[in-house]
């Protein structure tokens, strides 16, 4: 390659995650050091890395949209991390990719009634639960919750409560303790160990194994950094296909576990991928559902209708509707 403008800006990327070859490096750091314009582009992009890698967060800089892209699928899990830990430590670092967007767009409307900074502050009430049962210290004052309350009503007020009590501090702040609080439960010897993550416990009314609870955190924070992405008019990349799969997985399971043995049978598939028969074992399937694993997980986090996902069916429409009626009472996000 030659050292002239026009053949840098293209490999900034590359050479900002450390792919380039020897030779290509040494030419793009020659460039560098005396044309300003891709040193600045540089500079950013080694920002969104850093972010990426979950160095500490300081002042944020803004990335093009290409470079975000990049950055959100060339996301890795944490290295020590367990298998069951990978989607929630990827989707974290997905997270920690996008927040440089959020510069000076903190008040953007997202999701339900909350802005940019709500959404964030959600989410160190929502890990906050699973943080707990591991030995995690909260990072906001208790709440008064009456005892004996519905979990869905304590989870509510609890979110409610951390996001009254951030919007009294810095979006800086909350994205601070947001990522030293999943730094945390990450750094858990549950993160680490599957035997350890094997012993179930009860969280948002779901007796699952602490490994399924975090897929759970994964699956949770990914919805919410695709809130923020369309808020900002930004594409967020699917989590990784392996990723991917197993929060279908679980998904599939819960809503299984929702119908009951006595639901009309239906044979449930996501495109490209396994199916399933939900509902009774004892009975011939009635109907045939096919969803977009993508708008599967949208749907069961509440970002569909029932009526409006994208579908392919076959048979008995009461049956699929209970279905899908069934997949979006499950959401809670």
């Amino acid at each position: 390659m030659t050292d002239g403008h026009e053949a840098v800006p293209d490999l900034l990327a590359a050479w900002a995650f450390g792919a380039l070859d020897p030779a290509e490096a040494e030419t793009v750091s020659a460039h560098l050091a005396g044309c300003e314009s891709c040193a600045a582009e540089a500079a950013r992009l080694k920002e969104t890395v850093r972010l990426l890698d979950g160095s500490p967060l300081t002042a944020p800089t803004r990335s093009p949209d290409g470079v975000l892209s990049l950055a959100l699928r060339t996301r890795t899990p944490l290295a020590h991390v367990a298998e069951h830990a990978a989607p929630y430590a990827a989707a974290v670092a997905g997270l920690k990719a996008l927040l440089p967007e959020l510069a000076g767009r903190w008040t953007t409307p997202v999701v339900h009634d909350w802005d940019a900074h709500a959404t964030v502050a959600h989410l160190l009430a929502a890990d906050e639960h699973l943080a707990g049962r591991l030995g995690v210290d909260a990072r906001v004052p208790p709440s008064h919750i009456e005892e004996g309350a519905h979990w869905e009503d304590a989870w509510n007020r609890r979110s409610a409560d951390v996001i009254a009590h951030e919007h009294g501090r810095t979006p800086e702040e909350t994205v601070a303790d947001w990522a030293a609080q999943a730094g945390q439960l990450l750094g858990t010897p549950e993160a680490r160990d599957a035997e350890l993550a094997a012993r179930a416990v009860t969280l948002m009314g779901m007796r699952l194994p602490v490994t399924d609870h975090f897929l759970v955190r994964g699956f949770e924070t990914w919805i919410h950094t695709d809130d923020l992405g369309r808020a900002l008019g930004l594409a967020v990349p699917l989590p990784p296909p392996e990723h991917l799969q197993r929060l279908v997985r679980l998904a599939v399971r819960v809503l299984g576990l929702a119908l009951g043995p006595t639901a009309p049978p239906v044979l449930f598939s996501v495109t490209g991928g396994e199916e399933w028969v939900l509902g009774s074992a004892d009975e011939p399937v009635q109907a045939e559902l096919s969803l977009d694993p993508y708008d599967f997980c949208l749907l069961v986090g509440g970002r569909y209708a029932p009526q409006a996902v994208p579908r392919g069916t076959t048979g008995d429409a009461a049956a699929v509707r209970n279905v899908l009626e069934r997949a979006a009472s499950l959401a809670w996000l």
